[in-house]
């Protein structure tokens, strides 16, 4: 294996091959918008990689499937919190805070992490894999203090890759920790989604954020999904604007590992993770002309609901000095057998 630092000054709008084998191509370039990018490329599709940007996953696309939700941004923009820039595969939602605030919390939507200006990143590649890795320090006078260490591994030949990240308290007191792996999946008309635990762990969400600003017939249809099973099919679009949310609590009651999936012909969508490091998650879906997504498992450490809300439930977690906790998702997509 070998390293290769990524340095910002390298980067050009000129696609620049950075590494090659036989089982792999590496580009770095930058935007029109001056955000940083590293496209890895394997013999089943590419990943596009924000190195410096909180490490989004801007862009996957394996066996001739485009994997990420339809939306409003052409490129990715510099920005400070993510619905400035919200049109990525996957971010790293958390890790103070996370989830949607309430008027009462006083962070952002999903956190610092998600846009977090990291302070290096780079690149380890052998004969088989190839890893994007960076590095994020969090450091507040009389606040919190942290390490964040994010990575993203392809393997030849794969179509799955997984999603990891690290989070070490650096502070001489207990650190809160909120942390979401945000797969923001295609919508893909007729999808059929299942999961290896029962219908009855998916909770309907029956309060009305603030940003939903739900129609009577929107209500209607939410208040009919109160008696009935879960959205399992994606045959409605048109009642899936406003957003349509399940939250899964205490996921390892039933599986020491999670497997989601949604089929798309004769191709399921993937995504799993062990619930010992997650023991939520999140089914979002929503269609509207301007946004199209299916969400259909955000692997997580508490609800999405803000600071304030984890808090009341008791699902925040707390780091204690020097402490860290490791995370890894697996997602993509895999032809049917």
């Amino acid at each position: 294996m070998f390293t290769l630092p990524l340095y910002k000054e390298n980067f050009t709008k000129q696609r620049t091959l950075i590494a090659q084998s036989e089982h792999f191509e590496i580009h770095s370039f930058l935007y029109n918008s001056g955000v940083h990018a590293v496209e890895i490329k394997n013999t089943k599709g590419h990943l596009v990689v924000l190195p410096f940007m909180g490490q989004m996953i801007w862009d996957a696309h394996f066996l001739d499937t485009d994997l990420c939700m339809k939306n409003m941004f052409s490129e990715p923009k510099f920005a400070k919190t993510v619905v400035e820039t919200y049109g990525c595969f996957a971010f790293h939602a958390g890790m103070l805070r996370m989830g949607c605030p309430s008027p009462q919390d006083d962070h952002a939507l999903h956190g610092e992490m998600p846009c977090a200006v990291m302070d290096s990143a780079w690149l380890e590649i052998d004969a088989d894999n190839v890893v994007i890795k960076g590095s994020y320090e969090y450091v507040m006078g009389f606040g919190d203090h942290y390490l964040a260490t994010p990575s993203v591994q392809l393997a030849k030949d794969a179509s799955l890759f997984d999603i990891k990240m690290s989070v070490k308290n650096l502070a001489s007191v207990n650190m809160p920790l909120q942390y979401m792996c945000h797969i923001n999946a295609t919508y893909i008309e007729n999808a059929v989604m299942t999961q290896n635990i029962p219908d009855a762990a998916l909770m309907l969400r029956e309060t009305v954020p603030a940003h939903v600003q739900p129609t009577s017939q929107w209500l209607a249809y939410n208040d009919s999904l109160k008696t009935s099973a879960p959205i399992s099919i994606l045959d409605k679009p048109d009642m899936h604007d406003p957003e349509i949310v399940y939250c899964i609590d205490d996921i390892g009651r039933y599986v020491d590992r999670a497997v989601f999936k949604m089929q798309v012909g004769d191709k399921y969508l993937l995504t799993e993770f062990d619930t010992h490091e997650f023991n939520c998650a999140t089914r979002w879906l929503l269609c509207n002309g301007d946004q199209q997504v299916a969400a259909y498992a955000l692997p997580a450490t508490c609800r999405p609901e803000g600071f304030l809300a984890a808090q009341e439930r008791g699902t925040v977690v707390y780091l204690q000095p020097n402490e860290e906790r490791c995370f890894t998702v697996r997602t993509g997509i895999c032809l049917s057998v």
